[in-house]
């Protein structure tokens, strides 16, 4: 299963520092808010989004 958040998402939920690092992003990378991530079923879970 793959899952997809964007940008804004991971903000609102307070796991974008964690999604910055997973995609080997830094602060200096230029990302659009609606910019999608398709995370690993094993990333989800470890960022909390499923259970």
């Amino acid at each position: 299963m793959k899952i997809m958040i964007t940008q804004s998402e991971a903000l609102e939920k307070g796991i974008w520092p964690e999604v910055m690092k997973m995609f080997g992003l830094n602060q200096e990378d230029d990302v659009w808010p609606g910019e999608e991530f398709v995370l690993t079923e094993e990333q989800a879970r470890k960022l909390g989004l499923i259970s």
